[in-house]
């Protein structure tokens, strides 16, 4: 028997046998159903909005009366995120996965079922609870079952696949709507995460770390061990001694002590305009280029690229952060989202169409690669004790910004068009590049990332 077989005398260091171990196929599936699950995530949660230009016509309403059923769909999303680690740690990380992955599913098929925009918003939120918590659990899936060498990596990875998916929900409803209208596009969309959850079911296994924590399912992880190439003798005994030092944290008001006020609140400030621009686009790009005289495939497109753009720039960052630090790739970034929103303001709009989608794309990248590694930001600002409570409370802040882009975005577009949607993208990355100018507890160059500590550590 190996070394790696009985690492101590009956005690087993759970953390360290993951941590410092080999990186097998078997860990490598269940990263790839997490990240799976993710990009489910991002394709329920964006088809709403290559979706409201044809409800909007249909039920011959205004988009300021189709604005609270974006704004629930937010709302549920922030309410799971909040709950999904509450969820996790109760029933496991596998049910928190399965779980989400349902009830999004679920409800966007049955969005194709609805009479009107009051019956739009409940299930919106309904699915905003299932996406708000499939994020958050697939990327704590992603961390338990990495070694810590890849695992900043992978987080990085499964994070991006967000946009990933409402890049393909672009192609999608490019394809369905014109042949099956809004409501095919709900009933066939929805029904991929509901076959993914029940592979899920029969697929994805127990975090090593949560059956650890439970000694009555022991004998399973043995098991579960054994299929990762860790194989354990009978009757050992598990403990996991980083997370046991980890747990004792400290509350909420040292995110403002220490030095760390200045940059709490503008990590706040960040993150609130960021997930303002993302979320505007999101909800309400495909609806302002349809405002604008172009064709529903044209509208879809110019989403379809923004996502596009998001996962090269999430990835490029990502890299660029670890060479550079994090002060000027993410300054440079915003600036970057700013800039390219404004140059799209001398285009005209219904002639000069192909370059439009592409300056889309472009301000896609930039916005997605700041919002995908400010949470990479937080990792590293915040001390252990507080580092799980300082991203949640980033994030809370933020989702704010994204339930104020649901009734900004639409009184933008009815009040000034395409000029004044483009002025308010630009805008906001303006103020999310002085946000990040004051942090002074930024990534320094060649850094290694602290992994992410729990369920709110990495929701997105």
């Amino acid at each position: 028997m190996s070394p790696q077989a009985i690492p101590f005398k009956g005690n087993a260091d759970i953390g360290r046998l993951l941590d410092e171990g080999a990186y097998t196929t078997m860990q490598k599936v269940v990263v790839f159903l997490a990240a799976l699950s993710i990009v489910m995530d991002g394709f329920d949660g964006q088809l709403i909005g290559f979706a409201i230009p044809l409800m909007i016509k249909e039920w011959n309403i205004t988009r300021s009366a189709f604005a609270p059923a974006v704004a629930a769909g937010l709302i549920g999303m922030g309410i799971g995120s909040a709950c999904a680690g509450l969820f996790a740690d109760r029933f496991g990380r596998r049910m928190a996965v399965i779980a989400s992955v349902f009830v999004f599913g679920t409800a966007t098929c049955a969005i194709g079922l609805a009479p009107d925009v009051l019956t739009v918003a409940a299930l919106r939120f309904v699915a905003g609870l299932g996406i708000g918590g499939a994020l958050p659990s697939s990327t704590t899936v992603t961390a338990e079952f990495t070694p810590a060498r890849r695992r900043t990596l992978a987080v990085t990875a499964t994070i991006v696949c967000v946009p990933l998916g409402g890049m393909l929900a672009g192609f999608f409803a490019g394809e369905i709507l014109p042949a099956f209208g809004w409501r095919g596009l709900f009933f066939i969309g929805g029904t991929f995460p509901i076959v993914l959850a029940t592979i899920l079911l029969f697929t994805l296994p127990e975090s090593p770390r949560f059956l650890a924590r439970h000694p009555a399912r022991w004998d399973e992880l043995g098991k579960l061990l054994g299929r990762m190439g860790r194989p354990m003798p009978a009757n050992v005994t598990y403990t996991d001694m980083a997370e046991q030092v980890v747990e004792k944290r400290a509350g909420f008001g040292a995110l403002f002590s220490d030095g760390l006020a200045r940059d709490t609140l503008a990590t706040w400030a960040a993150f609130f305009m960021c997930l303002t621009a993302v979320y505007s686009a999101f909800s309400w790009l495909p609806t302002m280029l349809a405002s604008e005289g172009l064709s529903m495939a044209v509208a879809g497109s110019g989403l379809t690229a923004y996502n596009l753009g998001g996962v090269i720039g999430a990835l490029v960052c990502a890299v660029a952060i670890t060479r550079f630090g994090s002060r000027w790739p993410l300054v440079l970034c915003c600036a970057g989202a700013a800039a390219s929103a404004f140059a799209m303001q001398t285009l005209n709009v219904g002639r000069d169409t192909n370059l439009l989608i592409f300056g889309f794309g472009v301000h896609g990248m930039f916005v997605n690669a700041v919002q995908s590694t400010m949470y990479a930001l937080c990792a590293f600002m915040y001390p252990t004790s507080v580092r799980a409570t300082g991203t949640a409370s980033a994030l809370a802040f933020g989702r704010l910004g994204a339930i104020l882009s649901a009734f900004a975005g639409a009184a933008v577009i009815t009040a000034g068009g395409a000029m004044a949607y483009l002025a308010l993208l630009g805008t906001a990355m303006v103020f999310a590049m002085l946000a990040l100018l004051v942090v002074r507890r930024h990534i320094p160059k060649h850094a290694v990332l602290p992994k992410p500590r729990s369920v709110a550590a990495v929701t997105g």
